[in-house]
């Protein structure tokens, strides 16, 4: 033992203390951990990354451990989230109008239909074909009050899911908030919004972050359900 320290380098008193020393309760508490997170892992198909795991073990088990925790153990177990990255992909149009962003990221709200969110996202099927979804995110309990698919990205989409929702909410007069993507901008659109009495509110130019709920929640809805799976035909996808 003595030469087995010399070569490593440590003493041979650090050896001693090391072997008889106690586990601590962190560590015992980390044994119980690992493979709670394992399984866990294992029971959403590899789609957790240690932020919704940390949620997923406090509510289930009644926990309150911290995420920095969970991402430690996330890499001794060499568990990462199999989820890909959204791209984003923006072209620049010459907008027939624009609104100032009324919203200006205060994402919290009490009362449904006062502020709404919309974004189109893309989603492809087959070789090369693509479809595009179209939806309104209400902040107060972040349901989907619309949706819209179909095979072009265009005013039509965004037109029928903003339809839709004012003829389920028809008293609804939230701010409604989007990027500036051409629909958007369109002056059609605008009479659309002054009709129903909504105001119109935009994100600063190339900042994804002032629609940052709808951002979030096309990131878990295409990792949850689309990601991992495999669209041969529209139908499918749809």
């Amino acid at each position: 033992m003595s030469q087995l320290c010399e070569i490593v380098g440590i003493p041979r008193s650090s050896y001693y203390k090391w072997r008889n020393r106690k586990e601590s309760e962190n560590e015992k508490f980390n044994k119980v951990l690992l493979p709670m997170i394992k399984c866990a892992y294992e029971e959403k198909n590899g789609i957790l990354g240690y932020r919704q795991m940390t949620m997923k073990l406090n509510r289930q088990f009644h926990l309150s451990i911290n995420h920095k925790r969970v991402y430690r153990l996330m890499g001794i177990l060499e568990l990462k989230s199999v989820c890909r990255k959204k791209k984003e992909n923006y072209v620049p149009t010459t907008p027939e109008i624009t609104a100032e962003n009324v919203l200006n990221r205060d994402f919290k709200s009490l009362v449904f239909g006062t502020k709404w969110l919309t974004d189109v996202t893309e989603m492809k099927y087959g070789l090369q074909s693509k479809a595009y979804l179209s939806a309104i995110l209400d902040l107060s309990d972040k349901s989907i009050v619309s949706f819209v698919i179909g095979h072009s990205n265009n005013n039509e989409l965004v037109f029928r899911t903003f339809d839709i929702a004012h003829r389920a909410y028809p008293n609804a007069k939230p701010i409604f908030h989007s990027d500036r993507g051409f629909q958007y901008t369109n002056k059609m659109f605008k009479k659309k919004l002054d009709d129903t009495g909504m105001t119109q509110s935009m994100s600063r130019v190339a900042r994804c972050i002032d629609n940052g709920p709808m951002e979030s929640f096309w990131g878990m809805f295409k990792s949850e359900m689309y990601y991992l799976q495999k669209f041969n035909t529209y139908e499918e996808l749809e």
